[in-house]
């Protein structure tokens, strides 16, 4: 018997993660890889970035910054390219199962789901357990948030994560396969949690944070527009012009895509106060426009599977990727 085709088992895997995904949701803490990342991350952090009541420095936060986003990054990658070359040596179908299970972790479009009906449903209660909710995710401060502007975090939230959560590891791993997608959400992880500026919990972060910054922005740039076309395409169509001005509008150079794209898709005004306005000709977002743009983002997620199926085709049909078991 032939082995399938490497383009068949890693669309196969994909399937898989997303449905155990969808099914199960999250692996418990100890055994969920972001989770393994994040504790390394935390325990270099203490060491690489100075007390905020320190002299400011920055190169040295900055190269030690570097250097532990680097060797962190090297582990990830090896250990992940490892486990790759091993489970595709197995039969295909031991191969799916194992390579889906791996890749599951990496994606979490059923927690991003489940948190903005949670904020919306909290709202429902009262506007202080909606903040209260809202702060779970956001790292602005929600305290003086209205019911709209509640709405408007956590809509931006849904469009900013389906590109970090869902598309961005699905393009590494059609890219690079279980180590893309292992080394993008060790490069978001470590933005999220180094990527600063000024002081965090009494650290200094504007140079030691950099280079995790600046990676995730690399690594990101263009799932993020992917992103915002594949919003795009399933609302049927979006005004080229005003995407590309209000993409623009955020401090991030990639998260105002989906943001802008899931604002003009739903035609609604989504911003942070004292930062940007997205679509400041849209309406204020009501409750309605939570399941709206959860459904956008459910068929964005479905395309994006599609688009997958197809590069992965068409690198099989071309020849790039030979059949392996």
């Amino acid at each position: 018997m032939e082995p399938a085709p490497l383009p068949l088992v890693l669309f196969a895997a994909l399937l898989l993660a997303l449905a155990v995904d969808w099914r199960f949701g999250e692996p418990p803490a100890w055994l969920h890889p972001v989770v393994w990342i994040g504790g390394y991350l935390g325990r270099v952090g203490q060491y690489i970035a100075p007390p905020a009541n320190a002299k400011p420095q920055k190169w040295r936060p900055f190269v030690l910054g570097a250097l532990f986003w680097c060797a962190g990054a090297a582990v990830v990658a090896v250990y992940a390219a490892v486990l790759q070359k091993h489970v595709l040596q197995l039969p295909a179908a031991v191969a799916v199962l194992l390579l889906g299970l791996l890749l599951k972790p990496l994606l979490a479009w059923r927690m991003l789901h489940g948190e903005a009906l949670a904020v919306e449903a909290a709202l429902g209660q009262s506007l202080g357990a909606g903040r209260k909710r809202l702060a779970l995710l956001v790292s602005r401060d929600t305290a003086q948030l209205s019911d709209e502007q509640v709405r408007e975090a956590a809509i931006e939230s849904l469009a900013e994560n389906l590109n970090d959560s869902v598309v961005a590891p699905v393009f590494w791993f059609v890219l690079l396969g279980l180590p893309g997608a292992a080394l993008y959400r060790f490069a978001n992880t470590a933005d999220a949690m180094w990527g600063y500026r000024g002081v965090r919990n009494g650290q200094q972060w504007e140079w030691a944070g950099k280079w995790a910054a600046r990676a995730d922005d690399a690594m990101s740039w263009l799932p993020a527009r992917i992103t915002a076309v594949l919003l795009a395409m399933v609302a049927g169509g979006l005004p080229l012009m005003r995407l590309l001005r209000d993409a623009g509008k955020t401090p991030s150079p990639n998260s105002g895509w989906p943001m802008a794209a899931m604002a003009l898709a739903l035609g609604i005004c989504l911003g942070k106060p004292g930062v940007y306005v997205l679509n400041t000709a849209g309406r204020v977002p009501e409750a309605a426009d939570t399941a709206r743009a959860l459904h956008l983002a459910a068929r964005a997620v479905l395309l994006m599977t599609v688009c997958a199926g197809m590069a992965w085709a068409a690198l099989w049909s071309g020849g790039r990727l030979e059949g392996t078991q």
